[in-house]
């Protein structure tokens, strides 16, 4: 599925559908590990305001930053608990394994990778991996479903980027 996203307002937006769009996917399988969502990107492309709009109306309050730094942030939801990494500092396998990414997986679970391809082969499999790259002087999304799960996520996106 191609989108295009005007501004980081539609990128945000597209977060909220994606949130959405994941309780009624999850309500309606047994997804025993939980959910595995892949964020990539260019810089700036626009992950982690993504992540803000899912996050947000998943239930986070505060605020919702960037995990370059710190790696991991959690959020425990009412429906999920979240883990939220950033393997962009990232440079081998083993720095990745030690994240213990796989630990977080299990009923309830969402778990939402940027970078993942600095994780390659350490990471579980994605549910759902959303591409966001520069279009002009907006942003385009490509979302493709990698399981059953990731198939009903998308079915039940419903976004609409105006």
């Amino acid at each position: 599925m191609d989108l295009d996203l005007a501004d980081a307002g539609a990128t945000e937006a597209l977060g909220r559908a994606l949130g959405r769009s994941l309780t009624r996917a999850m309500s309606a399988s047994a997804a025993v590990n939980g959910a595995v969502l892949y964020l990539r990107g260019e810089l700036g492309a626009g992950k982690t305001t993504c992540v803000r709009g899912l996050l947000r109306v998943l239930g986070a309050a505060g605020r919702v930053r960037s995990p370059t730094y710190t790696l991991a942030e959690t959020y425990p939801l009412e429906l999920f608990h979240c883990t939220h990494v950033d393997l962009y500092r990232l440079q081998t396998r083993s720095e990745v394994d030690e994240l213990g990414l796989r630990d977080v997986l299990g009923p309830g679970s969402l778990l939402l990778v940027e970078w993942p391809e600095k994780g390659e082969g350490a990471l579980p499999p994605a549910d759902l991996d959303v591409e966001l790259r520069y279009q002009g002087v907006g942003r385009a999304a490509r979302l493709l479903g990698r399981s059953a799960l990731g198939s009903r996520w998308l079915e039940n996106l419903g976004f609409d980027a105006k």
